[in-house]
This record gives structure tokens, C-alpha cells and sequence, in this order.
């Protein structure tokens, strides 16, 4: 069985462009951006790996940290972080796992042998600081992702996990949330959402942001 939203994440010790990482040890306490690419010298891949670059200042008021996979070698990592470098205008800021062996690709079940059973799909895991996966987006190799909305997803995650309430679709930071239906108190309600809250349904409450 493949591992869930929930499930500890596994630890590893693997060789990277920035030297040997042990992966729990490597996360201290931070969020992680754990994420797989098919393989190095590949163009939506150079586009992926640049936006996380250009996201570092993003990740780091959010205490998070990113970390990619592919299955080449690290003298290869080397020779294509220049082109990502070169052609993204960038500094790529982060590791990349030379995960040759598939350690990392097996133990995250990121091989898809129906799509192709020799390189990982476009992956993405957002690891908690207490080593929990807590969200799990899977991409076809042919689709590079939003990294915006790798960031909107830990934002919601850490306003969620200290406030009783929900986001809804399209959220983004700052925007209004929804009160979770589990609170019925009116009091409890006043005393959580001092700005107040507008009823749609008895299930359907907004209120502003409570952290802004």
C-alpha cells in the first residue's frame, strides 16, 4: 500500500547536489517541498526547478524548505543546474536528490509503470515539521506544475492548523475562510471570530482571515 495524507514520512539517506542529506535530519523543523522530476536536461523540468528557485524568499517566511528527486547522477545534477541557472535567470537555492538507486523514487512510490517504469512522475509532497505527509499532488510528466499553488496549499495548511476553519475553493491568503461546522457555541463563535462571520447556510459560514 502506497503511502497517504497522514502517514509519517519515510526517512532516507541519499547522495544530492549539495552533498549527503539525511532527510529528517536535513528538515529540522521545518516545512518541506519534497518533489520528483523524470530526469535532468529535460525542458518542462528546467522551468519547474527555476520557479522553486525563484520561490525561495516565499518558502522561508513560511518556514519551509524545498528538495527535488530524479533518478540521474549527481555530476549530472551539477552540468544542468547551470542550465537552469542560465536559461531561468535564476540560482537554484536547493538540493537535488541523485536518487540512481530508486530509494527515494520506491519508498514515495513516485514510478508510475503504467506512464513509465524507468523515471518518476511530476510528484509533490508538503511534509509537516512533525515528519507528517499532509498533502500529496501527482502530475503526468507532460504537465509542469503551479508552484503558486504548492505555497497557497502550505499557507492554508498552517492557518488551518492553528484556527478553526476551513478554505474554501480558490482561496488565497488573506481572502475569507470558512468557520468549521463542528463549532455550533455562539459564544465559542464570538469568542474565535471577533471580526464577526456572515451565515450562507447553518453548515456556511464565512469570516474574515483571523490571522490578518
Amino acid at each position: 500500500m502506497g503511502l497517504r495524507i497522514g502517514d509519517k514520512a519515510p526517512d532516507f539517506k541519499q547522495e544530492s547536489s549539495e552533498g549527503t542529506i539525511n532527510f529528517h535530519e536535513w528538515a529540522g523543523d521545518n516545512w518541506v517541498v519534497l518533489f520528483s522530476h523524470p530526469a535532468d536536461f529535460t525542458p518542462v523540468c528546467t522551468t519547474e526547478l527555476g520557479a522553486t528557485a525563484n520561490l525561495k524568499a516565499e518558502f522561508e517566511k513560511r518556514g519551509a524548505k524545498a528538495i527535488a528527486v530524479s533518478v540521474d547522477p549527481v555530476e549530472s545534477h551539477k552540468g544542468w543546474i547551470g542550465d537552469i541557472n542560465e536559461t531561468q535567470n535564476t540560482t537554484v537555492n536547493f538540493p537535488i536528490l541523485a536518487d540512481e538507486n530508486r530509494t527515494v523514487a520506491e519508498l514515495y512510490d513516485m514510478i508510475h509503470p503504467n506512464e513509465d517504469d524507468a523515471s518518476t512522475v511530476r510528484s509533490v509532497f508538503i511534509i509537516d515539521p512533525n515528519k507528517k505527509i499532509r498533502t500529496m499532488i501527482t502530475y503526468p510528466k507532460s504537465t509542469g506544475r503551479n508552484f503558486n499553488e504548492v505555497v497557497r496549499v502550505i499557507d492554508s495548511l498552517q492557518l488551518t492548523d492553528n484556527y478553526s476553519v476551513a478554505t474554501p475553493a480558490n482561496w488565497n491568503d488573506g481572502e475569507d475562510v470558512i468557520i468549521l461546522p463542528s463549532i455550533t457555541d455562539p459564544d465559542v463563535i464570538k469568542e474565535k471570530f471577533p471580526k464577526g462571520h456572515k451565515e450562507l447556510r447553518p453548515y456556511l459560514r464565512v469570516t474574515p482571515q483571523p490571522n490578518r
